[in-house]
């Protein structure tokens, strides 16, 4: 099962919520190669997001093809249309070649039991003792249990194929990365139940590349990860295991990999996965999407004057509108409003007050993870401000550049894709 176009083994995702720090993005990259390892950019943006900006696919797609053109990349490059259903697929069809098909809001409906019973009977492999290479304990199932993730999954893989041959008619076999989102769920799959996804996912004839299952611990936006990592470590290389199992079995591309969605700032579990995907030889896609416009508030606050000025604006008005800019992202934030500065205070902060307590640097004291998921959810204030927040971006481009790729390659690309 192959789909022409092909993600190569390494990729990260990199939001650009205003469209200006492509360059910067793509720099970070260039720096992997220069290190001797090939990280390629996919450059991801929601429809919520669009939405809340006034923005169009399009423009992100000119944004990335100008980088890429001014500093001669000649390596692979990808525009994900992230999160897309049936309703919001139409903008990005044209300009977009990776789909992240979002079926969230179908996992956990009951399948239809006829469509459930044929998934079964099609499955006997999956039934008793299952074994799956590099695990080091088989797995016991039974019919009821079959059935049961069935019952749970299927509606949304089904789902899942009804986007991606939407898709096939519209743009063409071949012509885009399909990935599958599985992590809006309750709890983590374990390898059996990721195996009988992937098998439903190939029954559906969708060749995914790349799959986002649910890991156990808690994702925030644009903060470490809070969980057990050893844990973590576990689920992730038993989860490798089971992609490569499924490939052989099912027929799935050979370049099928993990995805680690919210994987901005996962500090803390970037060496584990360094560590896995060298020992299965393993591809992984990281999704690093806010990072880059808390990093344009950092170059601003950095910048002194008229930079700092809007940076502080920024925070008086989302701590100001604190619950509506919270509301849509409430599973993925924990803020603790009483470590969060009142905006008089900061109004009097320096550039250095500012920028140490939002630069993610565990080691700095008046690093404040509230005051900065506050602001990565605040990114609708800068959005309001218009030109004079995408002048102060260009008017300080220098500085903000510099911060952009130097987070991107320094505390992401390093650690998961070079591990140095």
């Amino acid at each position: 099962m192959s789909d022409g176009l092909v993600l190569p083994k390494f990729s990260v995702g990199v939001g650009d919520r205003f469209a200006h720090q492509a360059k910067a993005q793509l720099a970070a990259c260039i720096k992997a190669g220069e290190a001797g390892v090939e990280v390629v950019p996919v450059w991801n943006k929601s429809n919520r997001e669009h939405t809340i900006i006034g923005t169009d696919p399009n423009q992100t797609r000119k944004a990335a093809d100008a980088a890429v053109k001014e500093l001669g990349w000649s390596k692979p490059y990808f525009l994900d249309a992230d999160h897309i259903n049936l309703k919001t697929v139409d903008r990005f069809i044209e300009p977009c070649d990776f789909f992240t098909l979002d079926v969230a809001d179908e996992i956990g409906k009951p399948a239809k039991p006829e469509d459930v019973d044929a998934f079964v009977a099609r499955h006997s492999e999956l039934i008793g003792t299952v074994t799956i290479p590099r695990i080091a304990e088989p797995f016991q199932t039974d019919v009821a249990f079959v059935k049961g993730v069935a019952n749970k999954f299927l509606a949304a893989v089904q789902d899942a194929g009804k986007i991606y041959r939407y898709l096939v008619e519209k743009k063409g076999k071949g012509k885009f990365v399909a990935e599958v989102s599985m992590d809006e769920t309750d709890f983590p799959q374990t390898p059996v139940e990721l195996l009988i996804i992937l098998a439903a996912i190939a029954d559906e004839q969708i060749p995914i590349q790349t799959i986002a299952p649910k890991f156990t611990g808690r994702f925030n936006k644009g903060v470490d990860y809070v969980g057990d990592v050893a844990q973590f470590t576990k689920e992730f290389e038993e989860d490798l295991a089971a992609i490569a199992f499924a490939i052989k079995r099912y027929g799935l591309p050979e370049n099928l990999k993990l995805s680690v969605h919210s994987g901005s700032d996962k500090f803390s579990i970037y060496k584990a996965i360094h560590e896995a995907v060298v020992k299965f030889d393993a591809g992984v896609h990281l999704k690093t999407a806010g990072t880059t416009w808390l990093e344009e508030l950092i170059g601003l606050a950095e910048a002194g004057g008229s930079g700092l000025e809007i940076a502080k604006e920024v925070y008086r008005e989302a701590y100001a509108h604190s619950d509506e800019l919270r509301g849509p992202y409430a599973t993925v934030i924990d803020i603790d409003d009483a470590k969060l500065p009142k905006p008089e205070e900061v109004d009097g902060w320096t550039s250095k007050q500012f920028t140490d307590a939002l630069r993610h640097d565990q080691s700095n004291a008046a690093y404040n993870s509230s005051f900065r998921q506050l602001l990565h959810v605040g990114f609708k204030i800068a959005a309001k401000m218009g030109d004079k927040y995408l002048n102060a971006l260009e008017a300080n481009e220098e500085i903000v550049a510099k911060n952009v790729t130097t987070n991107l390659y320094d505390r992401h690309i390093r650690p998961v894709f070079v591990g140095k």
